[in-house]
């Protein structure tokens, strides 16, 4: 299996900024997708990366404040996230999908290999 760990939550302002990481073992040949799940509630798509790097999907609920990119000599990526609201509070998950052409689909039970998940707080 593909081993995945995401890094850089914490407690920030309505407003703030946070810069999340996700470190694997491989991301080789791999698209990868930021994921989010607030208790309660269903396991959310934010956004996809293809295996190159040319190209990204975002949901709409993020789009124009979160950006993701990737690093493939040191197997991590990113995900940049600015003007934060309360409503982004939320587990975040990094997880891969074997994808040469394309970033990966927003449905969850179509990724291969998840991380843990780092908890990302926004409250005044």
């Amino acid at each position: 299996q593909v081993q995945l760990v995401e890094s850089g939550g914490g407690l920030v302002q309505p407003g703030g900024s946070l810069r999340l990481s996700c470190t694997a073992s491989t991301l080789r040949q791999y698209a990868v997708g930021w994921f989010r799940q607030a208790p309660g509630r269903e396991r959310e798509f934010i956004t996809s990366i293809d295996w190159a790097g040319g190209s990204t999907t975002y949901a709409d609920s993020v789009k124009g404040r979160f950006t993701m990119s990737r690093d493939n000599a040191k197997n991590t990526v990113y995900l940049q996230m600015n003007s934060l609201r309360p409503e982004d509070t939320a587990v975040y998950y990094c997880a891969v999908i074997r994808s040469l052409a394309r970033p990966g689909p927003p449905e969850a039970k179509m990724y291969d290999y998840w991380g843990q998940g780092t908890q990302v707080t926004v409250s005044s």
